[in-house]
């Protein structure tokens, strides 16, 4: 496996719409892998294959705390079969921005189908963390980060944050 090198906005990489899998082959199966891999060094719960410069829909997510036994789940091809009308506010920061959090209201409950590692199509129900953390990383898929769906007042700080921090970095 290998770590990737994880994309931080403002970069217009994070704004493509993710093209679908045809099939989950090795070669997709490797990138969901490197994905985790990254994931975890970065210490992040979810990453979406947008965020490290690939075009395609797949996503990784786990949000098993460190002193729990690891629960990856993988995904080509995510789509919401179903959201519930409750909705829960939480939270959200993005390996994308780092050290950037705002709350975010989202559906307490989803239904997701995918393609799972071994390229079988599957759905799961999520709640709570995991819905959230799945639907945020679907977002990305679309170009759509966490700070977009906030005020836009908050979200030019944000932005500007991260561009002086860039700019800082580079110089």
């Amino acid at each position: 496996m290998a770590v990737l090198d994880i994309i931080v906005a403002p970069d217009p990489r994070l704004k493509i719409t993710a093209l679908s899998v045809r099939a989950v082959d090795d070669d997709v199966r490797k990138l969901m892998d490197d994905m985790l891999e990254s994931m975890h060094v970065a210490n992040g719960i979810g990453l979406a294959a947008p965020q490290v410069g690939d075009q395609r829909r797949v996503i990784v997510v786990d949000i098993s705390s460190p002193d729990e036994k690891p629960a990856p789940i993988r995904m080509a091809n995510p789509a919401l079969v179903w959201v519930s009308d409750e909705e829960r506010s939480h939270e959200e920061g993005c390996l994308s921005l780092p050290e950037q959090y705002a709350e975010v209201e989202r559906p307490e409950a989803i239904r997701v189908k995918f393609l799972d590692y071994s390229g079988a199509e599957q759905e799961l129900n999520a709640t709570g963390m995991l819905a959230t953390c799945i639907q945020h990383e679907m977002d990305h898929l679309d170009g759509i980060l966490f700070v977009d769906h906030i005020s836009a007042l908050k979200r030019k700080m944000i932005l500007r944050r991260l561009t002086k921090i860039k700019k800082m970095e580079n110089a």
